[in-house]
């Protein structure tokens, strides 16, 4: 029988399919229920924006804090210098000091459009890990924390043995990782009585050697749980598009294209993504879900809103819907489509349409953009183009250009 939680913090996390895994669900509940926990998620400065695949856990962290309790954002300032091996073919990129800094005053303008950040007993407190784990002594660390770690427990692990058994190389930098984590969890426990780690399910054995170090050396009953990793019905990773990473920084993707990203929701993925990434209640979750035909257009369009709304405010959701029917609807160009200036320096000698496209990012290369232009799916001013090296001149841009690829995705092209 599965357990029925009292906390209000994990009944929504039930009904909505947020819960993967929790190691003791009825011992946090029970904290929850009898008063203000702490808890928190990391997030590691690997890039200048978060992106679509950490949002469902920065939805987790506000139905946390709406639920009553103090969300905690961690910025890895100081794991980043390290890199998460979990389930990666490779090492990441070692960043340095200044890049990492750079990266988390990115990262820091997503958490406050989501979470209250004040001296409230609920209010959201940011931490960088680099506090603690800068001015660590060594040898001081791997006697009194490191001796607490079984290296044939850590190669057990999923995250690392998935890596061993295709034969690629595991750093012993990268294998220092989860030693690091387990200790930001006694810090972050022993600073601010954090009870619980949350994060995405490759995220498991990281979380429970935090929870069994914390208990060896400094006694504490705390948890960890575990959102889903999400794939889309159609088997693709959460937060990838055709143009990459979804990214949650307006000056890394427009709030048209984010907003796009939601209206092209797959059908059989638009209720469970209306549960997740929106505060609508569950059953008109379900019911907009379960539309058929073309009314399901009208549910994509309501997820869309509201997700842009919770990102990036009504007033791009709004102007991003008007834009769409312009576009979609009535033909136009819309005021909010992604665009690319181009010099008339770049124009002297023209430029080949294939070019174009790659130029406004509709394209990865020449290659791709020949092969959607083959193929049918290259448009100018809604007018097929048939010839990759059709040149475009200074004349054909006394106006604004629109690109379409396929059919959902537009650019404006003008020259200066």
């Amino acid at each position: 029988m599965t357990y029925r939680p009292k906390s209000e913090f994990l009944t929504t996390m039930q009904e909505r399919g947020f819960l993967a895994d929790c190691t003791d669900l009825q011992g946090l509940d029970n904290a929850l229920v009898k008063g203000v926990v702490p808890a928190y998620i990391g997030y590691d400065a690997t890039a200048k924006s978060l992106h679509v695949g950490h949002l469902l856990n920065i939805m987790v962290l506000r139905w946390f804090q709406k639920s009553g309790h103090k969300p905690i954002t961690l910025m890895g300032g100081g794991t980043t210098k390290v890199g998460d091996p979990s389930f990666r073919s490779e090492e990441r990129p070692l960043l340095d000091t200044a890049a990492i800094d750079a990266n988390i005053a990115g990262m820091q303008q997503v958490f406050a459009k989501y979470l209250r950040y004040d001296a409230d007993a609920q209010g959201a407190i940011m931490l960088n890990n680099a506090e603690w784990l800068d001015g660590l002594n060594y040898l001081d660390f791997l006697r009194d924390v490191g001796r607490h770690f079984s290296v044939n427990r850590m190669l057990s692990f999923e995250s690392v043995k998935s890596r061993l058994d295709r034969e690629q190389s595991l750093s012993f930098l990268e294998f220092n990782y989860m030693i690091l984590q387990a200790y930001d969890f006694v810090e972050i426990h022993r600073r601010h009585g954090c009870l619980l780690q949350m994060g995405g399910s490759d995220q498991w054995g990281n979380i429970v050697n935090g929870i069994d170090l914390a208990r060896r050396i400094a006694d504490a009953e705390i948890f960890g749980m575990t959102t889903p990793l999400l794939t889309t019905s159609d088997g693709r990773k959460m937060g990838k598009s055709q143009g990459g990473a979804v990214w949650l920084n307006a000056d890394m993707l427009s709030p048209y294209e984010f907003w796009q990203f939601w209206r092209n929701t797959t059908d059989a993925d638009v209720g469970r993504f209306l549960k997740l990434y929106t505060e609508l209640p569950v059953a008109e979750c379900d019911r907009l879900g379960d539309l058929q035909g073309s009314e399901i257009n009208a549910a994509k369009i309501i997820l869309a809103n509201e997700v842009t709304t919770l990102c990036h405010g009504k007033d791009a959701a709004q102007a991003a819907e008007a834009t769409a029917r312009e576009v979609f609807e009535k033909g136009g160009t819309g005021d909010e489509l992604p665009s690319v200036t181009l010099s008339t320096q770049e124009l002297s000698d023209g430029i080949t349409v294939a070019q174009l496209f790659v130029r406004a990012g509709l394209a990865k290369s020449g290659k791709d953009a020949k092969r959607l232009i083959s193929e049918g799916g290259a448009r100018i001013n809604d007018t097929l183009i048939e010839d990759a090296g059709q040149m475009v001149s200074l004349e054909d841009l006394t106006s604004p250009m629109k690109l379409t690829a396929g059919k959902k995705r537009h650019a404006l092209v003008s020259c200066t």
